[in-house]
């Protein structure tokens, strides 16, 4: 995976596309890594993953409901729960 600078990847945009074709980019600001140039395929590809994994957990969501596994919340509890849930995933991403 190649490295490069926000300003070299805007003054060489064609070699960068060219590039990204053959093997993901990392850009970087000021010395961080922002943003990621993939081949079209490569996306899809990940996306078809982030698919699976998905149904993989729908699946197992619906199992719990069919076995009885689940929590009620009331309404006001919900915003709440939304939290818990995003910071939870924040948190799985942050470890990967």
């Amino acid at each position: 995976m190649q490295h490069v600078s926000a300003h070299e990847a805007k003054a060489r945009f064609g070699h960068l596309l060219d590039t990204a074709r053959r093997e993901p980019v990392v850009i970087e600001r000021h010395g961080r890594a922002v943003a990621v140039v993939l081949s079209k395929e490569d996306y899809d590809a990940l996306n078809d993953i982030k698919l699976l994994q998905l149904r993989e957990e729908i699946k197992l969501g619906i199992a719990d409901l069919e076995r009885g596994a689940y929590t009620d919340y009331q309404s006001e509890e919900l915003p709440q729960l939304a939290e818990r849930i995003k910071a939870a995933g924040r948190e799985r991403l942050a470890k990967q």
